[in-house]
């Protein structure tokens, strides 16, 4: 029960007109959440107040109406064929917003339960600050558009990961389960993940996989190893936790949300010790040539 309790695969967490419902309904969560669609032009149900959200569109493009008291609005998001496609637009709503999201895709939304009103923000794709992290086979492409130094949100940090075939990433393992200031900050986290074949034509959507592995640390028991595919989702309330593996073939995507209980919003995280060295093999590797995915560094 450390382990699979916390691995949700594809449409089991489904409730409520959404393919996957994370919230305080999930036993032993309670500072994030997120909602998962797949809309073919209809309506999702109705985002109410009393979270803070961020619209991701994971593949097409969406329309959301917004009120927050002062009559409706409708703004655009242009969105992307998938996520292997670059940065997308995303909507940070208020705590104080109700909405509705109507369009054709597959649509995320991040939520975290706040009475604290931020106001409410479209982020152009053009605006998202993109990250290549690592070096060699640790390569990875961090699109940081819900981070602190990228948004005024109250409580959520949320970005995407784009891991090439055969690189590692969410590695070195690591946590953030406990507040030590200037170090480390407790934070849930929920990984939201896609695979896809690295060369078209050759494999199937459907068959697309990567590795995700999670253990213990003194914050409590956990051990996750877990085959993920598109739609999955492992959920990480403490421990250390990588890495995230795409397999040889499969290109392979994660959203991650995350917020705690703490005053400070910011991800703060200590490496496990046994294997922090790693960090500094990069210094003598090359970016991987294959990114950055959708454009060029910024």
């Amino acid at each position: 029960m450390s382990g699979q309790r916390w691995v949700h695969p594809r449409g089991s967490l489904a409730r409520d007109g959404w393919e996957t419902a994370v919230d305080g309904a999930v036993d032993g969560w309670e500072h994030t959440g997120l909602l998962v669609a797949e809309l073919a032009g209809s309506a999702a149900p109705p985002l109410l107040p009393g979270t803070e959200k961020i619209v991701v569109p994971l593949s097409g493009s969406f329309r959301v109406a917004v009120d927050e008291g002062e009559g409706e609005r409708t703004i655009d998001l242009d969105g992307r064929p998938g996520v292997f496609a670059g940065p997308t637009d995303v909507l940070y709503l208020s705590t104080a917003a109700t909405a509705t999201i109507t369009g054709r895709g597959r649509v995320a939304v991040a939520t975290s339960p706040t009475t604290r009103v931020r106001p409410t923000v479209r982020i152009p794709a053009a605006d998202t600050p993109v990250e290549l992290r690592g070096a060699g086979a640790s390569s990875r492409q961090v699109h940081n558009f819900g981070t602190p130094q990228a948004l005024d949100a109250d409580r959520l940090i949320v970005c995407e990961v784009i891991t090439p075939a055969e690189n590692w990433s969410s590695y070195p393992p690591h946590k953030h389960d406990e507040d030590v200031p200037g170090a480390e900050t407790r934070l849930e986290e929920i990984y939201y993940f896609e695979a896809a074949p690295a060369e078209p034509g050759r494999g199937t959507p459907e068959a697309a996989f990567g590795t995700f592995s999670a253990y213990s640390s003194p914050a409590g028991d956990l051990d996750v190893n877990a085959m993920v595919r598109t739609g999955d989702v492992v959920l990480v309330p403490h421990g250390y936790h990588g890495p995230a593996a795409a397999a040889p073939g499969y290109d392979l995507y994660y959203l991650n949300v995350m917020a705690g209980p703490g005053p400070e919003r910011a991800w703060l995280i200590t490496d496990d010790p046994a294997h922090a060295w790693v960090r500094e093999t990069w210094a003598g590797q090359r970016i991987d040539e294959r990114l950055p995915f959708g454009g060029e560094e910024d």
